[in-house]
């Protein structure tokens, strides 16, 4: 890549360039090509017994089990190379059923939305040491699940479920009905995938003798249809999007009885309510479900508890709320031996651990503090012990603990930074993964005492090149707003700093609500690039982000985009009256939420921002999908108000500043239209901007060549007009 000394020229005067144009545009590769970061984790699948687990070897051609506390590898459960003419060359994923018999491999993946895809799965008897395919009819499969005894395996093909019973070799189907935009059974659709984070819909019940699964009928929900470019004809690619006050698809839990081969429809809401199922789980009771169900706003959330086989549900908890319930704190509900659980709440204004009996009394708050909860590990039952991830040192950090039912509390990281944790099934063990800002990830093995027994990795070679390519570090600060608001933030200044002279700034923001960007982990981004040319780039997390209660949280409900947008305004003006800033040169930038911040920011008449760039920007909540969009806005019919104020397409005759505007053509999620209408609006206006699309690409934009060819359009519009 090159960049044009005439355009950069005429940028620079008063401003130093850092490091030699050559080992800059290396950086902007080493970035766009994902090199200066952290390698995948493999799967880590904790063993029965506690002092061992189970992964994929470092050259993805095996399954081992790896002693916890020494490190060695104590067996080889598979091998690729031990199979005659095996048909995987490397192993991508793996589950193992409960008793640990059986493995189920999959390696390549056809990708369907951003986390959905179809494989074809292969089964493996550890003992028997047997190899075959798991099924030989019709297309590939989709989120294979061995049942706990290992005698057979659920999955989705085609919209619909099979069941493959190994004893006898035969594979039938569960469900008949599936069609592509009218019936999906056990796999979401697009807005359940894309806002509730679940590909598989499908659960075994312990005995194997139940199989619960969520049927979608979305023939009431609009299709969205995009043109897909080649070099014929374009063809047009269309599937169902449910927008803003539209029509969602009609959901209903189902239970398939393995044993007589009849399916029931479980009673879990009154006919014709509008509700969501994000979550559902069998409990220590063999018939017995829990059961998550939340109204089309979100504002309120049910705890059911339903009996498998009659179908009859009653309620355990009850959750009400004047914003919206964060589903994700019943994501990880733990079920003891008589059924009591440990949940999330945030009945206190923070996400905190709360322990209730099987009937939805409760017993015990289990933590407490003016702090968050971010993770829950599990509670072991013997010593009656939370482990956990929290916020509790700051905002920025992350730290694992454990907490007794005493209230006593103990820190089990060591450094501080971004910690998280895998446990051993009898939590004697973890894999502990640390980072901060200067440091890749180091992974570890600690004792359930926080005691290191070994380390895994420190990424070393990542650390070194880090240090080659003199990066500068970002520097963590607060500082309070006018209306008295306090904000945490980081800069990156470049490496030759100079604070008598008075640099361009760039704001780097997402804004979404429960996001957050400034954290003490591990990341180099485009951010580093800006600064070894010349740019300080700063970050403010603003009102509506994470780790900060509840409060602070859901303080842009219902009205998105003014508090985010004054936030960011509010960081401008901070970093304005730093001497080392050149105030009329200050820029903003963000991606799709964040797109859309950057755009209100530029038309709310503060002045302040000089550039902007805009990637895959929302411009009209009517025109997104309903489960995010509704969590945070309520529906439009309960909300006009608040649409009317958050719709860009009504503020573009205000924009003020150059704008780079960027666009996906292909955008399933926040789709090319919000651009279009926007773009459409400045023309009518007279105001002239600069646009990017890049064809049959998604919201994501991925692709080596694509990705540095944005970030280089991106950073040439900086150089030549900030």
């Amino acid at each position: 890549m090159k960049l044009f000394i005439k355009n950069i020229f005429p940028v620079f005067l008063g401003c130093l360039i850092s490091m030699p144009i050559a080992m800059a545009n290396d950086l902007l590769k080493e970035i766009t090509a994902n090199r200066l970061k952290v390698p995948k984790t493999g799967i880590i699948r904790p063993m029965n017994d506690g002092s061992a687990y189970a992964t994929v070897s470092a050259d993805k051609k095996s399954i081992i089990i790896v002693e916890f506390a020494k490190g060695t590898t104590r067996d080889t459960l598979f091998s690729v190379e031990k199979i005659e003419n095996c048909p995987l060359k490397t192993i991508e994923g793996f589950e193992m059923n409960e008793t640990e018999t059986r493995l189920l491999l999959h390696s390549d993946i056809k990708k369907i939305y951003r986390r959905s895809f179809t494989t074809t799965y292969y089964l493996y008897h550890i003992a028997r040491k047997t190899f075959e395919p798991l099924s030989e009819y019709g297309d590939q499969q989709q989120m294979a699940s061995l049942s706990p005894n290992g005698r057979m395996v659920a999955f989705a093909r085609d919209n619909n479920l099979y069941l493959k019973k190994l004893d006898y070799d035969t594979e039938s189907a569960i469900t008949t009905d599936g069609e592509f935009g009218k019936i999906i059974n056990g796999t979401p659709d697009w807005v359940y995938e894309e806002e509730f984070c679940n590909i598989r819909l499908f659960e075994w019940n312990k005995s194997s003798e139940l199989l619960a699964f969520l049927r979608f009928e979305e023939t009431a929900v609009k299709n969205f249809t995009f043109q897909w470019f080649t070099n014929d004809y374009p063809t047009l690619k269309s599937y169902k999007y449910p927008r803003s006050g539209g029509d969602n698809s009609h959901i209903s839990l189902m239970v398939y009885d393995v044993g007589n081969r009849t399916t029931k429809q479980m009673d879990v809401a009154p006919k014709n309510e509008d509700f969501y199922i994000p979550v559902f789980y069998w409990t220590n009771t063999d018939d017995n479900l829990a059961v998550v169900r939340l109204n089309r706003s979100q504002n309120h959330l049910n705890l059911l508890s339903v009996n498998g086989r009659s179908g009859v549900s009653k309620l355990i908890i009850s959750e009400k709320s004047n914003t919206y319930i964060d589903y994700k704190n019943y994501t990880k509900l733990h079920f003891n031996t008589d059924n009591s659980f440990v949940c999330l709440q945030e009945k206190d204004g923070y996400r905190h651990l709360y322990l209730y009996n099987a009937n939805g009394t409760l017993l015990q708050q289990l933590t407490s503090g003016e702090w968050d909860v971010t993770d829950f590990y599990g509670y072991d039952e013997t010593t009656k012990t939370v482990y956990y991830q929290s916020a509790a040192s700051s905002p920025l950090c992350r730290q694992i603990e454990k907490c007794d039912t005493k209230g006593k509390r103990t820190v089990l990281s060591g450094t501080e930074g971004f910690n998280k944790a895998v446990f051993s099934s009898d939590f004697n063990y973890y894999i502990e993964t640390f980072s901060n800002t200067t440091t890749p990830d180091r992974v570890s093995v600690k004792t359930e005492t926080g005691k290191l027994c070994r380390t895994i990795t420190t990424n070393s070679d990542l650390a070194t090149k880090y240090a080659q390519l003199q990066v500068p570090q970002k520097e963590f600060f607060q500082f309070t707003t006018s209306e008295g608001i306090t904000l945490n933030g980081w800069v990156v200044k470049p490496a030759n700093f100079d604070a008598s002279r008075r640099y361009p700034l760039l704001l780097m923001q997402y804004s979404g609500p429960s996001s957050q960007e400034v954290l003490d982990k591990w990341h180099v981004g485009w951010e580093s690039y800006l600064a070894q040319n010349g740019i300080v780039v700063g970050c403010v997390d603003g009102r509506g982000t994470d780790a900060r209660g509840t409060l602070f949280r859901t303080a842009t409900y219902g009205n998105l985009g003014e508090l985010e947008a004054k936030d960011q305004t509010e960081a401008a003006r901070y970093f304005a009256k730093q001497d080392y800033i050149d105030s009329s040169r200050i820029g903003i930038w963000g991606w799709s939420y964040g797109g859309f911040t950057t755009l209100y920011a530029m038309t709310n008449k503060s002045g302040m921002f000089k550039v902007g760039i805009a990637v895959a920007p929302v411009t009209d909540w009517m025109l997104y999908n309903t489960a995010y969009t509704e969590r945070f806005m309520n529906r439009p019919q309960e909300n006009d108000k608040g649409y009317t104020q958050s719709n860009l397409l009504d503020k573009a005759k205000d924009l003020q500043g150059h704008l780079l505007i960027i666009h996906g053509t292909a955008d399933d999620n926040v789709h090319m239209q919000n651009t279009l209408l926007f773009t459409d609006k400045l023309t009518e206006a007279g105001i002239q901007f600069e646009m990017q699309l890049y064809t049959n690409k998604n919201h994501s934009i991925l692709g080596d060549k694509t990705r540095l060819h944005l970030y280089t359009r991106m950073s040439e519009f900086l150089f030549k007009n900030l």
